[in-house]
């Protein structure tokens, strides 16, 4: 055992997504592959809470574009299209299978997003960095680093104005952030079980949000498996952003590492970890609201069977 030499936590992850994820995506995954392992590309979200104008103007001038707006100008764009032959969509959403004409009542993806919020990135196949961001004069941090496909789930919370919301694996604090973003939250509670990692939460806080907005928002370290005992039935919206294999980390990162052998059981167990978790945040919502669940992982087994 000595004298094996020792094999990569990130060989070991990228052993395991190309046994799985070859059979999940077939043809497609040599592809995936080399997304998964190209350097990662941030997006730049604005924080409304500096000068905003400024901000925009200073990275629009860096050649990059608000990825937020362009999706709901393409959005409004695909609605007028399919407004022109209405009778032909109608007939054809009534021979779809029930799951699809569920999806059909779904709010169009216009809906879904507020114009609060706004996040950069630069054009396809740019990966340049942005730099780091410059405090105002009141202290506040003007934009967050973060990937900008985190704020998909943020955007599908729907959240409206007076909404009552659950971040119930809210750190680092990157999706809390962006939730603050909207500007319509009527409470906002952020809890996860890791004090050291809310620790990094309360730290985005202090610098992207005025004093007086952070002491709005309700923060816990609570198991989040146990919320409902806790504050059950409370909410409008939930966002339950589970602990995941991470899936660009662990082929890119040793730190951490959740394939580390020291954390092979835990690597097991998440599955049945992110059940508890959606459970716990189905059950944190009251009639009416909904939930969003979401993993940074392109396994099935954490993301489709889960809901299942």
């Amino acid at each position: 055992a000595a004298t094996t030499p020792r094999v990569p936590s990130t060989a070991l992850a990228l052993q395991n997504f190309d046994m799985n994820y070859s059979l999940q995506f077939g043809e497609a995954w040599p592809s995936v592959r080399v997304s998964l392992l190209s350097e990662q590309k941030y997006g730049a979200l604005v924080n409304r809470f500096a000068d905003v104008d400024h901000v925009t103007q200073e990275l629009e001038l860096v050649n990059a574009a608000d990825f937020v707006s362009k999706g709901l100008q393409k959005a409004q764009h695909l609605q007028q299209g399919s407004a022109v032959e209405p009778a032909v969509r109608e007939q054809s959403v009534s021979q779809e299978a029930p799951s699809e004409r569920q999806a059909a009542k779904l709010p169009p993806l216009s809906a879904l997003i507020t114009p609060n919020i706004k996040c950069y990135t630069f054009p396809r196949g740019d990966i340049t960095r942005f730099r780091s961001a410059r405090p105002d004069v009141l202290g506040i941090l003007n934009y967050y680093l973060l990937d900008a496909a985190s704020l998909l789930p943020v955007l599908a919370l729907n959240i409206q104005p007076g909404d009552l919301v659950l971040d119930l694996c809210a750190a680092p604090g990157g999706k809390t952030l962006a939730i603050l973003q909207t500007g319509l939250c009527g409470h906002l509670a952020a809890n996860d079980v890791s004090i050291s990692r809310m620790k990094r939460l309360q730290q985005v806080l202090n610098s992207y949000v005025p004093k007086q907005v952070k002491e709005t928002v309700c923060i816990t370290s609570w198991d989040g498996r146990n919320w409902a005992e806790l504050e059950g039935g409370a909410f409008h919206k939930v966002l339950v952003d589970v602990p995941c294999t991470t899936d660009r980390h662990s082929v890119m990162e040793e730190d951490n590492n959740i394939f580390h052998k020291r954390r092979s059981k835990e690597r097991q167990m998440l599955p049945m970890l992110q059940l508890q978790l959606l459970v716990a945040g189905i059950l944190a919502t009251m009639p009416g609201g909904e939930v969003v669940y979401s993993t940074c992982s392109l396994s099935q087994l954490q993301n489709e069977y889960v809901i299942e």
